[in-house]
Parts: structure tokens; C-alpha cells; sequence
């Protein structure tokens, strides 16, 4: 039993998998994304067990009845790891190992998991090791069998010379130095991690002056599909969980005259765990500074309402409730449940359906954006020296020419523009901007 904890990765493992629902509170006969989370750990699902229960048992949180039929299934299927689509306490896993007599992971085990094999760059793994050592901290006790004292217990004992001069006495329990490492390493990785957070605003506020639009939506919604789609970025695209944790930011021209930075964030999934939401905070920051975000959504996957929903709560917790959301439904050429479509398109009437991949309905989605971007439209007199193309070459394809006059080496533009771009058009000097009534 102490070797069932000594790793936390699920590779090409036998797993059963296991949903406990309270009894009025459960979310149905669906256990599709725990397997498909499984299989993305590398796992192989061999068996699947669901209970509904009247409360959460303290010791083995589905009851040491249960907990017996679990392991009698384990060993009937020879499963090598059970994972739960719960949260379980410390002594909730270790109570359950003992009885199944193999490893246990619950969710946000697995999920961390997923994340450590998917991190490619420097941050993604700085990123994933701060949310893995925070998640195991507190479980120390739990998860670790060699408590002995290390130096010796008395001068003249045995075990007090093996220590030798400077490291007799009383000793330091293992569990107290795991847990001084792990908080060092923790303190070690927050502060590497403040600089890229440093560097990410800087690069962020660089961006001052430019209509920044950012993807967001549950992971495998279609987010780097669409984003390759609008922009040639070439980014990674497999239909499997968290593809991509990293996020990446293009220019994007979805009419003449118009540039935005479009960004591509980490997917989210229910119940992600609380320590990827903030040691992922650098990476979700882009949604943060966003102008608009682009809410991605499968309307092919049967859980396309409650996956709306837990979108919607990690926007809430990264402070994004209140930004301007334009919904995009994707995959609407892989809908299956016709009549659960158009309830979705009757809940959200003003989303745009579209599919990433074919192409379809993007020329409404890019007027949808346009329209954002351009923002409440207002009319100005520009003024501006004849030799200054620049000014004139953007109000001729963002704006609406209203009147135009010479007057010796200057021009005078009437114009109807969107308030948004008043950044973009100061910055190519104009000799005066007046607004007009």
C-alpha cells in the first residue's frame, strides 16, 4: 500500500471509472467526459460505476458498502487505477485504497494531469507544477508513508550515532521536510511566474490603441480551428481535451482597413480545479483585457447547455462577467439532436451559428465582430495635411465620407467612423479632430 501514491500519472493504465450523484442534485447518465478526460490521460476505461447517494459518506465518500462492490469490480475487470468524477478528500483516497487495493484519483487529479503532459512551453510547465504542488500540499499527510524521524533519537542511542555530531536529538519528522520543499519550490515557482505575469501586461498594455478580441468556450469547442480559420496562424489542432494550453494571439483583417488581435485561451471544463485558475491567471489575462470576448460552443456535444454555464462561471471567477459576449455556435454541421439545436438557437437568438472548419456562416460572424469593433458610430471634421495618405487611406476604408473639401495644402473630411477606432485614427496625426453634432 505505501508504493500506491509514489505516482500521479495515468499512463496506458486499466481504469474504472467512477460518478457519484446526490440524490436530487445529480447531473444525469452521462459519464462521456470523464471518459473522454480518461482516454486523454492516456488511460484505458475498463469499467464504469455509477451511484446515486442520499448524503457524501466522511470516510469513503460512496460508503464502505459501496467501496467493497467497487473492489470487487476492480478486481473483476483488473483495474489499475479508479478515477472519480468527484473531488475526495485525503483521507477519502487513502480510506478507498485501502479497500480497492489500487490507486485512486479523483477529478481534479486527473485533470491536473492532463495539463502536465499537455505543457510545452516554459510557462504552461511553470504553470502546471504551481497548481500540482498546490493541489498536494494539504494532502502531505495523506499521501506519504515515511513519517519516521530522520536524524537520531538520543545521544547514545543507535540511531543517534548514525546521525552523527550536529544531528542527534529529538529529529524532524519526514512529513515536515516534504512539506518545507514543497512550500520553497511553491514560493520558488510564484516568483518566476510574477515575472512572466510582469512581461504578459507589459505586453498586453503594448497593445493599447488596438480592438483585442479573445476565444474563449469549453476545451475541444473549435476555439483553434476558428482561430487558424480567420487568421493562417497554424496553431495545433486535435480533437482531443486541452489540445492546447497556450495562448496565442494573431493580427486579424476580417474587412479592408480593419486590424484586430485575436487571441486563443486555454479551454475550460466543469469543476476545473481552483489552483489551474490561478496559476493559469497570466494565460487567462488576455481574456481579461479583452474587448470582446468570442464565447466558442459545440452544439454538437449533447452537454452544450451545462457546458455554457461552466464557461460562463470560470469567466465570472477570472472577473470577465461583465464583458461583452457575442456567442458563437460551432460544429453546426455535426448536430445530432435537431430539436436540442433549436432550443439552444431559441435560448441564445443572438448568436451566430457558424462551423470552423468548413467555413460556413463566417462572413455574419466577421459583420457581427465589425460591427463590435466599430462601436457607437459618431461624426468628425478631420483635418489633415494632403500629403498625410495615411489618414485618408483609413477613413476611406473605415468610415463613412460624408464631405471632403481642399483648402490649400490641407484636406477637410466629414465622416461618420466608429467610436472604437478614435485611437487607431490619433495615431496617424491628423492636423485636428473635431466632433460634430
Amino acid at each position: 500500500m505505501e508504493k500506491l501514491r509514489e505516482t500521479l500519472q495515468v499512463k496506458r493504465e486499466r481504469a474504472a471509472l467512477v460518478a457519484v450523484y446526490l440524490k436530487g442534485k445529480g447531473r444525469g447518465d452521462n459519464l462521456a467526459e470523464l471518459i473522454a478526460l480518461a482516454e486523454s490521460a492516456g488511460a484505458m476505461v475498463v469499467d464504469r460505476f455509477q451511484q446515486k447517494i442520499a448524503s457524501i459518506h466522511p470516510g469513503h465518500y460512496i460508503g464502505k458498502g459501496k467501496a467493497e462492490e467497487l473492489a470487487e469490480r476492480v478486481k473483476r475487470f483488473e483495474a489499475d487505477v479508479v478515477i472519480f468524477d468527484n473531488n475526495l478528500s485525503p483521507a477519502q483516497i487513502r480510506e478507498l485504497e485501502k479497500i480497492v487495493k489500487v490507486k485512486v484519483l479523483d477529478r481534479s487529479e486527473l485533470i491536473l494531469d492532463i495539463f502536465a503532459t499537455r505543457a510545452q512551453t516554459k510557462q504552461a510547465k511553470l504553470q502546471v507544477d504551481l497548481a500540482q504542488l498546490e493541489y498536494t500540499y494539504p494532502r502531505l499527510t495523506r499521501m506519504w508513508s515515511h513519517l519516521d524521524t530522520v536524524a537520531g533519537a538520543g545521544g547514545g542511542t543507535t540511531a543517534g550515532a548514525v546521525g552523527g555530531i550536529g544531528t542527534r536529538g529529538t529529529g524532524e519528522k519526514q512529513l515536515e521536510i516534504d512539506r518545507r520543499i514543497v512550500q520553497k519550490r511553491i514560493s520558488e515557482l510564484k516568483r518566476e511566474l510574477k515575472g512572466i505575469d510582469k512581461r504578459k501586461l507589459r505586453e498586453i498594455g503594448g497593445r493599447a490603441g488596438m480592438f483585442k478580441v479573445c476565444l474563449v468556450g469549453y476545451t475541444n469547442a473549435g476555439k483553434s480551428t476558428l482561430l487558424n480559420k480567420l487568421t493562417d496562424a497554424g496553431v495545433f489542432v486535435e480533437d482531443r481535451l486541452f489540445a492546447t494550453l497556450d495562448t496565442r494571439t494573431r493580427k486579424w483583417s476580417p474587412e479592408g482597413g480593419i486590424e484586430i488581435l485575436l487571441s486563443d485561451t486555454v479551454g475550460f471544463v466543469r469543476d476545473l480545479p481552483h489552483q489551474l485558475v490561478a496559476s493559469f491567471k497570466a494565460t487567462l489575462e488576455e481574456a481579461i483585457n479583452a474587448d470582446l470576448l468570442l464565447h466558442v460552443i459545440d452544439v454538437s456535444n449533447a452537454d452544450a447547455m451545462k457546458q455554457i454555464e461552466s464557461v460562463k462561471g470560470v469567466l465570472a471567477e477570472i472577473g470577465c462577467g461583465g464583458k461583452k459576449v457575442i456567442e458563437v455556435l460551432n460544429k453546426v454541421d455535426c448536430v445530432r439532436d435537431i430539436a436540442e439545436f433549436d432550443l439552444l438557437q431559441t435560448l441564445h437568438p443572438e448568436a451566430i451559428c457558424i462551423s470552423a472548419k468548413s467555413g460556413y456562416g463566417l462572413d455574419a460572424f466577421n459583420q457581427k465582430v465589425i460591427e463590435c469593433c466599430r462601436g457607437v458610430q459618431v461624426r468628425l471634421r478631420i483635418t489633415s495635411g494632403q500629403s498625410n495618405g495615411k489618414v485618408q487611406s483609413f477613413l476611406r476604408a473605415n468610415a463613412q465620407i460624408l464631405s471632403e473639401d481642399y483648402i490649400d495644402n490641407m484636406i477637410v473630411m466629414d465622416v461618420l467612423v466608429g467610436k472604437n477606432q478614435f485611437s487607431q485614427l490619433k495615431k496617424l496625426s491628423p492636423e485636428k479632430i473635431e466632433e460634430l453634432p
